[in-house]
């Protein structure tokens, strides 16, 4: 979905048409902008921003408060249309999805044809527009989706892929974050092209155990399926605070009181996780992340926080001023999750071909 919170507030909000939108909160409670209409995005409003910065680049800047029931209604709709074409659906958002559609409710061999209907139908049901990356996997595809935004509609045929990737920068590459992408650009690998060049060794040197996966990657090669999530098994918090945590003590209760929270929801919904997952932001809007995993799964909050307490001390908290933390739990896909992600029988190499007389956008 384009612009996806920010779109949803224009149409159901005429007066803000045309005009820069955020989604998120107030600049004087430190709020974060959470989504960024296309005119926003012309100021430098992007998604993460402080609403503070925001506004500054932006001073006619509209902002919105999140209505996260209404997204969540939107997004029920959209992946209905999805899953009535296919069952091979898997969500990255609420407004994100992999789709596998080899075999379709449609009977429909280009994927092209199946994209541009779903487009359609996104339209016509929601008043929205989507965009989307037809590609033969998920990486190409991912970044095809982002090409033409908004309303777009990008096609990796086989024959393409080649020329597709030798224009991406090295930051198209995924676990290539802002860090790895400064490392990589420092020592002259600046495209995927440039990946590919260097030899095993200093690759290794700069990216450690992730090197081969980002050959691969930097070659087109992605052999992961599309894998649909029927249940969620997951569950994530977070708070941004209106002044700075620099006591160790109260960081050490906000986890607790987080990682308690979760452990609650996981013993409610029946549900055992594997990881625990801490999330500091820092007073200069740097972010990371640490987690453990462990057998076996538990739903015990106690157990929860003990780990989220361990992976604290993991951090700079209480030696920085921290502005946000968070902490997740996260299990398996979901029991009896039997998709096959070997082959379907079938023979289509069109799929991902254009169809007869129709124009690639890359």
């Amino acid at each position: 979905m384009d612009a996806f919170y920010a779109s949803v507030e224009q149409r159901d909000r005429p007066e803000l048409r045309g005009r820069p939108v955020a989604v998120g909160g107030r600049p004087e409670g430190r709020g974060v902008v959470a989504a960024a209409s296309y005119e926003a995005r012309e100021f430098g409003v992007r998604s993460a921003l402080s609403m503070a910065q925001a506004v500054r680049r932006c001073p006619q800047l509209e902002i919105v408060r999140p209505d996260f029931a209404k997204y969540r209604a939107i997004s029920q709709q959209v992946f209905d249309l999805f899953r009535a074409v296919t069952p091979k659906v898997e969500p990255l958002s609420l407004d994100e999805a992999y789709l596998d559609v080899t075999e379709n409710a449609w009977g429909e061999p280009y994927a092209t044809r199946v994209a541009k209907r779903l487009k359609a139908q996104i339209r016509e049901t929601t008043g929205l527009t989507a965009s989307a990356g037809v590609a033969p996997n998920k990486f190409l595809a991912k970044i095809a989706s982002g090409w033409q935004k908004p309303d777009g509609l990008t096609v990796v045929s086989h024959d393409r892929v080649e020329p597709f990737l030798q224009q991406l920068p090295v930051g198209a590459l995924w676990g290539v974050g802002p860090v790895t992408e400064r490392r990589l650009r420092k020592a002259g690998i600046e495209r995927l092209v440039d990946v590919r060049a260097i030899d095993d060794a200093a690759l290794h040197r700069l990216v450690g155990s992730h090197a081969e996966s980002l050959r691969r990657l930097a070659h087109g090669i992605d052999e992961r399926p599309v894998v649909a999530h029927r249940e969620r098994k997951s569950k994530s918090s977070e708070q941004t605070y209106a002044l700075d945590l620099v006591d160790m003590e109260t960081i050490r209760a906000e986890i607790d009181r987080m990682a308690r929270g979760s452990g609650d929801w996981l013993r409610r919904a029946g549900i055992r996780a594997r990881t625990v997952t801490v999330k500091v932001r820092y007073d200069d809007f740097t972010t990371i992340t640490r987690s453990h995993t462990a057998r076996p799964a538990t739903d015990d909050p106690d157990e929860v926080a003990r780990r989220a307490q361990m992976l604290i001390d993991r951090t700079d908290a209480g030696a920085r001023p921290v502005r946000l933390l968070g902490v997740g739990v996260h299990s398996l896909a979901a029991d009896g999750d039997d998709d096959d992600p070997g082959e379907t029988g079938h023979d289509w190499p069109r799929l991902w071909d254009l169809p007869p007389g129709e124009p690639a956008h890359p």
